[in-house]
Order: structure tokens, then sequence, then C-alpha cells
């Protein structure tokens, strides 16, 4: 199975290297967004995206608020999603696992780490 990742972080460079992670691990199909908004009209766009690696600190829309909008859309509330952030105290990460994140890394993290968080949501 093919998986088109849709990559959001309001940092180029953060996406950047989600991106080269991602190529790295054989993953070549991706789109990026901006902020949360970016996201939603991306994934409103697009059908064929079927995971979402989002930061949380972003401007217009957070991660936090983009997970909590995936998972009330009757089409959307399956998407595997992955919270890659700076957020790393227990409250933060309660709180996404509470909105229903699948996953959730503190940054910085290695290739590694990501490789093992996405097989863990998809098996």
């Amino acid at each position: 199975m093919s998986i088109k990742f849709l990559v959001v972080d309001d940092s180029i460079t953060m996406r950047r290297i989600v991106a080269n992670s991602l190529k790295n691990l054989g993953y070549n199909d991706f789109v990026e967004a901006s902020d949360g908004k970016d996201a939603l009209d991306k994934l409103a766009a697009d059908d064929n995206i079927n995971f979402v690696i989002t930061d949380w600190n972003m401007p217009v829309l957070s991660g936090l608020e983009l997970i909590k909008a995936i998972r009330s859309d009757e089409k959307l509330k399956e998407l595997p999603v992955l919270m890659v952030t700076t957020r790393g105290v227990k409250e933060d990460i309660i709180e996404a696992l509470s909105a229903k994140v699948n996953n959730y890394i503190v940054k910085p993290f290695t290739p590694q780490i990501l490789k093992e968080k996405i097989e863990q949501i998809l098996s």
C-alpha cells in the first residue's frame, strides 16, 4: 500500500527535516502545509492523503485544533495522525492523546524514532 503523507509545520526547516526523513525511510509521496488551516484545505482537496504528521505550535490553526477538526470530520476521522512537537510535558501529551492523536514524538527526533512511530500507527 502506498502511503501519502501530509507534513504540517510552520517551520519550513522542520518540514524539510521530516520530508527528508520520510524519503530516507522509503516514503516518497507527501505534501506540505504551513499550518492547520492550510492542512485542512489540502485534506479537503486531496482524497489520497492517508497519514498526517503535524507540529503543535503553529499560527492560524494549531496542531491540536487540526487533530480535533480531523476527528470531528466523518470523512477524515480515521486518518492516522502523528504529532511531532517540542511540547514534551506530560499534560501536553495527555491533552494530545485525549484529542485522539495516534502517536507523539518530542523534537528533536531521529529518523529511527519517526520510523518506529509510523510503523506502530500502521500496524
